[in-house]
């Protein structure tokens, strides 16, 4: 039974920073990305960052200068690290997990970035 544990999330003001993370299971194997999501009130789910299990990278315009993806193959984990966080990071985190042909969705951790 595949599970995601997210952690982080949380209020900050603008110019902060947070760190997300998002582990599977060990039962979730043959992983091909990781990464994150996002939803914000009034908008479509957007990428914001991947990491495939050769390393290649998929970045939003607006963060790939901002956000850091890497992961731990080890430990089926993966972390997103946000710098110079923005009003518009206001949204739900979601992680995503994809095998050949599955996707897992973690069930969403609440960034608020807020003067």
């Amino acid at each position: 039974q595949g599970q995601l544990v997210e952690s982080g999330g949380g209020l900050l003001q603008p110019g902060g920073s947070l760190g997300l993370s998002c582990a599977a299971s060990g039962s979730i194997s043959s992983i091909y990305a990781m990464g994150w999501y996002r939803q914000a009130p009034g908008k479509q789910l957007e990428l914001v960052e991947t990491i495939t299990r050769g390393g290649r990278r998929d970045y939003a315009d607006s963060v790939n200068v901002r956000f850091t993806i890497s992961r731990d193959s080890a430990k089926n984990t993966v972390y997103l690290q946000m710098n110079s966080l923005k009003p518009e990071d206001t949204a739900v985190y979601y992680c995503n997990v994809r095998v050949v042909a599955v996707n897992y969705w973690g069930k969403g951790t609440l960034v608020t970035v807020s003067s």
